[in-house]
């Protein structure tokens, strides 16, 4: 028999017989690789581990400890999900089930309405498809026999149609009865799926087009391993505690309305701390060298077309007309800043130029998609755009680099990984231009010796980009600080310099925000901190509660004393119980709770209760005073009383 050669991710080679498949190999380096194998990369391409390997290839096995196989493994969870329904309700038409961030979804287009004791039964003949361990089988079909497969599925012919006219190959899925349209690839049998929780029902549209045809949409989870589903049905029961949309209402700090979707709304508290981190990142601009502008929101379309955006971002901008003019609402500040550095000439002396922006943006995004805080169509972000010469780039990297470093791991407790983001398929200008920037975006990571990942095509149409992922309290990942490098749109608006050789040069552009969206960034925090905010950002720090009414003058003596040194500070001096003010006061998320009575009157002192429940009694005013002025302007994460 004719023999291949495969080569495995570590250098290392060997030959089998032609026909060979990814499972056998997996198996034949050892137990436990077999039994974890989920699918495979051959030669870059992601394949079934029962495919026949007919050529020397590098061969990858992939497990559910790789981002691939943790989408195969929920994908085929979703065909799973699709099966259980069909064969539950014999009428549903299965349309769409991709894997997503948080697990996967079906789409089903069925006239019962799905409630949630529907989804006990659905889980419950999963599990007797899983037991059954039916091979899954991949069926290669032309456009006829697609068509006839699922002529009783318009969504299928649809997509089938689509597939034939960009001539991509047309396969379907089968296991057990069930068979679906799919590209693949997909875990070997059904037994593979050990655990899995349905989650959610929804309202989705055929396609996401409010237009089109109206859906039912179920959510889930899935894990090789009962443990996994364990921990992760634990971490969702704590991220329900945490939900910021549920704290947000209940402190009366923000709140959101159906008549402006995806807008939130601030109450006086929670606009406080919204101000309190713009004023932080104010300050910072101020030491950093930046210069706060003030720009429009509304442009003419021809702004948009110079700028790429209305080819590459329409779908996302808000648009409207007014006297025979079509107009958008600015999703980003760069172009406008384009135009403040356009608006003179501008001399090599005069850079790098760092422009910031707290303006308002609009994105369209799909109602379906919205959530509280975290994802709007409204929001502000710490926008900055630098202008620099070429020769500058390393420099200003360097130096943004620097500010996140202050951002996440001086002032905010949160661990980060580093993305690098490279050409997408969709993008303007020059490849040479881009194969610049990713170097200069390359070189400033490595010699600022911080570890990152390279995201093959996913930067934005104008540039590559450094992405930093934050981890917050519960260990979810938060995609925050962006800085992308940009040669396209300064070439696009034609923005120059005059250089010391007295000539014109094109300008490079850096686009950076560092806590992104205000809005996004604060839901985070108060998921992170669970509602307990640093001391700094609290919007009340301290509150004094008295013993008896007597006492009063003397509360109102030290509210007075701590608001002229700029402590946000109330009085509690209500006839309730001291222990009913103390546990309403913590309820408030209060960082320090203050008691007052005789003993502390004549001590001209008070009892001090921190957050986490610590006591320090007989603490004098001056002294109190001198500790949370400090934590305060040291930005501690954690009140410090010692």
């Amino acid at each position: 028999m004719t023999k291949i050669k495969i080569t495995l991710p570590d250098g290392s080679a060997k030959e089998y017989n032609r026909g060979i498949t990814a499972g056998e190999i997996a198996f034949g380096i050892g137990k436990r690789l077999g039994e974890d194998a989920l699918i495979a990369s051959i030669n870059g391409k992601l394949k079934d581990l029962f495919m026949p390997i007919n050529e020397d290839s590098s061969l990858q096995i992939i497990t559910y400890r790789d981002k691939e196989g943790v989408d195969a493994f929920r994908h085929s969870t979703a065909h799973l999900l699709a099966q259980a329904v069909v064969e539950l309700f014999p009428d549903a038409k299965p349309t769409i089930g991709p894997a997503v961030e948080e697990g996967f979804y079906y789409d089903f287009d069925i006239a019962h309405h799905f409630i949630p004791e529907d989804l006990q039964k659905i889980e419950e003949r999963m599990q007797e498809i899983v037991k059954k361990d039916f091979k899954v089988e991949r069926v290669d079909l032309n456009e006829g026999e697609a068509k006839k497969l699922f002529k009783d599925n318009p969504y299928k012919i649809e997509l089938i149609e689509e597939f034939h006219r960009e001539k991509q190959p047309i396969s379907a899925y089968k296991q057990g009865n069930f068979i679906d349209l799919c590209r693949g690839p997909h875990t070997p049998s059904t037994g593979k799926i050990k655990a899995f929780k349905l989650t959610n029902i929804a309202a989705a549209y055929w396609r996401g087009d409010s237009k089109k045809q109206q859906l039912q949409r179920i959510y889930g989870i899935s894990f090789p391993e009962k443990g996994m589903l364990d921990s992760h049905l634990k971490l969702i029961e704590e991220a329900e505690k945490r939900d910021h949309r549920r704290i947000g209402k209940e402190l009366e700090w923000f709140n959101f309305f159906e008549e402006s979707p995806g807008a939130p709304f601030f109450y006086p508290k929670g606009t406080i701390i919204y101000n309190l981190l713009l004023n932080f990142i104010r300050e910072e601009y101020r030491k950093r060298g930046y210069h706060e502008v003030i720009t429009p929101l509304l442009y003419e379309k021809n702004l948009w077309i110079t700028s790429g955006h209305w080819e590459h971002f329409r779908e996302h901008m808000f648009t409207l007309q007014s006297e025979g003019k079509e107009f958008a609402l600015k999703p980003m500040n760069c172009p406008s800043h384009v135009l403040i550095y356009k608006s003179k000439s501008r001399s090599y002396k005069d850079l790098p130029l760092r422009i910031a922006d707290f303006a308002p943006l609009h994105r369209n995004e799909l109602s379906g998609v919205l959530s509280g805080l975290t994802r709007v169509r409204k929001m502000s972000q710490d926008d900055a755009h630098i202008f620099l010469a070429p020769e500058q780039i390393e420099d200003e990297i360097f130096r943004v680099l620097d500010f996140v470093h202050h951002i996440y791991n001086e002032v905010f407790d949160f661990e980060f990984k580093v993305e690098l983001s490279t050409r997408p398929e969709k993008f303007m200008g020059k490849i040479e231009d881009w194969n610049k920037a990713e170097e200069a975006l390359k070189r400033a990571l490595e010699k600022k010796k911080i570890s990152y990942e390279i995201k093959e095509g996913e930067g934005a149409f104008y540039g590559p980009k450094i992405d930093f992922h934050i981890k917050d309290a519960i260990g979810r990942g938060w995609q925050l600080a962006t800085i992308q490098l940009d040669f396209q749109l300064p070439e696009r608006f034609d923005a120059t310099y005059v250089g010391a050789d007295n000539s014109k040069h094109g300008v490079v552009m850096i686009h950076r925000a560092l806590i992104g969206s205000v809005e996004r960034f604060m839901g985070i925090l108060v998921e992170h901190y669970a509602g307990k905010l640093p001391l700094w950002l609290a919007p009340v720090q301290v509150k004094i509660l008295t013993v008896a009414d007597r006492f009063e003058k003397y509360a109102d003596k030290i509210k007075e004393e701590f608001e002229k040194n700029n402590i946000r500070v109330d009085v509690d001096a209500r006839t309730e119980s001291l222990g009913y003010k103390v546990r309403e006061a913590q309820l408030h998320k209060i960082p320090l709770v203050l008691t007052v009575g005789e003993k502390e009157e004549a001590n001209n002192a008070v009892a001090v209760r921190t957050l986490d429940n610590k006591v320090y009694f007989d603490v004098k005013i001056e002294d109190f005073l001198s500790k949370v002025l400090r934590n305060i302007e040291e930005k501690k994460v954690k009140v410090e009383m010692e």
